[in-house]
This record gives structure tokens, sequence and C-alpha cells, in this order.
């Protein structure tokens, strides 16, 4: 393990807002969120209704207004079953955004007549063009589903989830672990904290994260055996363990997911699982990746079919 700081702040020191400015600063658009998020929703209408939930507006900050898209199952009936699927919650792990375009737009039809679906593709879209990991805000809107957010992102999300009244059966979030974790992402939390940080070790492969108060193993392993078929599931490090903590079952860790704030417990789904791509890995090109995170869903959404 190594210590990695960060070239904005003082060590020790947690950001004021002149830190974060300079930090919102050095960020750029990248890529489009219309062109590569929002165009390609359009030519899912005959499955989905396509709901505006919320607007994240940053143009006080110098970038655009993002409408905020969810996609809702038009045969939407009472005595089926809900399945949440997210993605983009961090906008730089770009599988998952294009993981959950895919299984919307090549894989749905064989769940449509069992689940009612909500797919969330891309819950932070100003991280999206920007490839980020916060908002404008140096906000993780991946710690901020719960209680007074100060994540905008998550808040829209979470409001519109609680107006339908619904506990979903199963909620799949689509993320990844890049080594720009260890290069950028974790050095920058140090230092806006005022805290040291000390670089994990980046696990070559797909794993999952689940929920340490429903950890559903069987579920977990489902996916695993199916993703394996598609890209190579990461091993432990030399402590057993995988960004930090132990490994529970073969490419599977759990987190305290509703203390953390996270999205994955934004609802009080029973199947909840947080999958990890590694698309920096030399073994898996960029389509691996996104056909990991279209796989998960279906072996996620057949495993409670089965057993429910």
């Amino acid at each position: 393990m190594t210590e990695v700081y960060y070239p904005i702040g003082r060590l020790g020191q947690p950001w004021q807002a002149a830190e974060k400015q300079q930090w919102l600063a050095l960020q750029k658009v990248q890529r489009s969120y219309q062109q590569d998020v929002v165009a390609p929703l359009a030519s899912l209408d005959a499955h989905f209704e396509r709901v505006q939930y919320g607007e994240v507006d940053y143009q006080a900050q110098s970038f655009a207004c993002y409408p905020l898209y969810i996609l809702k199952s038009r045969d939407w009936r009472d005595d089926k079953p809900l399945a949440l699927i997210t993605g983009g919650v961090h906008g730089y792990e770009t599988s998952g955004v294009q993981g959950a375009l895919r299984f919307a737009a090549k894989h749905v039809e064989g769940y449509l007549a069992d689940f009612n679906l909500l797919i969330a593709p891309c819950i932070s879209p100003w991280a999206y063009e920007t490839i980020n990991r916060w908002n404008p805000l140096a906000v993780d809107p991946n710690r901020s589903f719960s209680g007074d957010s100060a994540s905008d992102e998550a808040r829209y999300l979470r409001e519109y989830i609680q107006r339908l009244g619904i506990t979903p059966l199963l909620h799949i979030d689509l993320h990844e672990t890049t080594d720009s974790d260890n290069t950028e992402f974790r050095p920058a939390k140090a230092a806006r904290d005022g805290t040291v940080n000390t670089n994990w070790n980046i696990p070559d492969g797909f794993y999952l994260v689940g929920d340490a108060e429903r950890p559903e193993p069987a579920f977990q392993q489902a996916i695993i055996n199916e993703v394996a078929k598609v890209t190579h599931i990461a091993p432990p490090d030399e402590n057993g363990e995988l960004i930090g903590d132990p490994m529970v079952q073969p490419g599977v860790i759990n987190y305290p997911k509703k203390a953390l704030g996270l999205c994955g417990r934004v609802t009080e789904a029973p199947y909840v699982t947080t999958t990890e791509v590694y698309p920096d890995s030399p073994s898996a090109t960029s389509e691996q990746c996104v056909m990991a995170q279209v796989t998960a869903i279906c072996a996620a959404l057949n495993f409670v079919r089965q057993a429910n």
C-alpha cells in the first residue's frame, strides 16, 4: 500500500470553498450526455415510458442543466414484482451506463412479462460528461442516498422511488473499479476530507458488493457464475481481500450499504447487489465490460424469478 497526496489543499486540512473551486476549475466536458444517453432513449419507446424525475442545474458552475430520466416499463401491473436497475451513479464508470442502456435495448423482452422494470441509466450526467466520481460541488452521490442529501442526483432518484410507494424485489446497481480510483479519486477524497489516503489494490476482474444486512450469498453466487462466462472474476489479494474488505465468497464482498448512504440501499429491496467491472484490465475489452453488466442484470432477474 502506498500513500498518495493530492495537489489541491493542505495536508490534514479539509477543503473549504476556495479549494473546491480550484478543483472545479480543472473539470472539463469530455463527452456528451445528450448524445450518449438521452438520444438512445428515444429508440426504447416500444417497451418503456421515459420519465423525467428531476433536473440538476449546474449553470451557476459554468456547465449545463441536465434532465434526469428513468425508464418505466409500459406493461406495468400491480401483480408483478418491481426490479430496479441503476447506472452512472459515478459518471466515470462507463460500462454501467452503457450496460443499462444495452439491457433495455437488446435483452429486456424476456423479463417484461414477469417484472415491472425501472431503469435509471445515468444518475450523474455532469459526472458522466466530465468523467468524474463527484458532482460539481465535490459531493459523492454514492454516499448521499440517505437523510438530507447534499447531492441532488441522489435526492431526486430517492424521492421519485419514494413517491411510487413500492418496495422493489431486486435492485442491481452497476459500477466499475478503475485504476483512476487510486490515481485520482481516492487521493482527491482524502484531500477534500483532510485525511491521508492509502491506496488499495485494484482487483483485476469482475466482483460484487453485497449488502452486509442482507447478503443473499446464493443470489450473489448465481450472478458470479454467469458473469464468469463473459469475463474473469477478480481473485482476492494477498490478504484475502478486495478493495480492502474481506472476500466473503468467490468474487463477493459486503458493505453496510444503508449506513454508508449507497445507492444500493435507496430502497428496502431484499435482493441487492452492486457490480464492479475492471475496464483497465489487460484481459478484458470494453465490450466484455458492457456485456458483464448486461449478464449480471439478466442473472439477477433470472435468480429472483426462480426464487419467487
